[in-house]
């Protein structure tokens, strides 16, 4: 299939070298002319614009930094990619930028879905990621198959937005239990248990979470979490608070009453103004034990 592939920063550029090692004809398009260079390398055909990515392509994959950059794309993919292409945005953004970008694709005549992502950087390498998908039921089903080529899970969470919706809650909750999780270490080791013990005991008991038997906080109990190289990302602490941002948004948008949520977002809006922003979202734990 002939697809056009817009954003490689370092989520995208995985994404986009998946699609080219499953021998789709992948376009690929970035501003970085660093990027576009390494996706060539990856197996992509480099694009030197926009219009040229999508020139005969069958569907467009985006990956971008937020919803004023997805509706600025797509007011042009619009204008030069063929009538009836699949569109995908797999971009963290707010719910209503998203309806308001498919409801453009649906009046243009293009089918179009929002499918942002689980997974980090290593899962967007490694083909593993979980797409969260809203769209037409007939989108989702063309947009399947490409996207099994770039994760593991694909789940259709309704009409146009839910995907984003779902990627809001699940991030809400995932830096929720992240800071519960750094908080029960920080305690345990004032305690005086041992990081491996309280990991060996809460790991199997009611305290069990992601957060926690995934991604430890803290060295050694999960060798492969990003406490174990210096907490280089993973996850960045930024991209949290982004996503943390949005759903601070959509809480004040529906009046959802989100205490921890909002507490969260104040959590990683610290750490980040502390200069911890590029490192991963994990780092958490280093700002609890000092308490500050």
């Amino acid at each position: 299939m002939k697809i056009a592939f817009i954003g490689l920063g370092h989520m995208g550029s995985g994404m986009a070298a998946n699609l080219a090692k499953a021998r789709h004809a992948v376009r690929a398009y970035d501003l970085s002319e660093a990027a576009v260079t390494q996706a060539v390398a990856d197996g992509c055909i480099g694009a030197a614009s926009l219009g040229q990515a999508c020139e005969g392509a069958e569907a467009v994959i985006t990956m971008l930094p937020g919803g004023q950059h997805v509706l600025s794309v797509y007011s042009q993919v619009l204008e030069r990619t063929p009538k009836g292409a699949l569109l995908i945005d797999c971009s963290t953004i707010d719910v209503e930028s998203a309806r308001q970008v498919a409801t453009q694709a649906e009046m243009a005549g293009f089918p179009m879905i929002d499918a942002p992502v689980s997974g980090g950087v290593t899962g967007a390498k490694a083909g593993t990621l979980t797409f969260m998908c809203g769209g037409p039921k007939d989108a989702f089903e063309r947009a399947e198959p490409i996207l099994k080529q770039m994760g593991k899970v694909v789940i259709h969470a309704g009409a146009a937005g839910a995907g984003q919706a779902a990627k809001l809650c699940n991030n809400m909750l995932l830096a929720i239990t992240m800071i519960g999780t750094c908080e029960a270490f920080a305690l345990a080791e004032k305690l005086g248990l041992k990081d491996q013990v309280f990991f060996d005991i809460a790991s199997k008991a009611s305290g069990q979470n992601w957060s926690m038997t995934s991604y430890c906080p803290v060295p050694g109990p999960v060798p492969t979490s990003p406490a174990n190289n210096d907490y280089q990302p993973g996850f960045a602490a930024s991209l949290m608070l982004k996503d943390l941002s949005l759903a601070m948004q959509a809480a004040a948008q529906t009046n959802a009453d989100t205490p921890l949520g909002s507490r969260a977002h104040a959590l990683y809006e610290a750490l980040c103004n502390q200069g911890h922003a590029t490192q991963d979202f994990s780092y958490m734990m280093e700002r609890i034990r000092r308490g500050a």
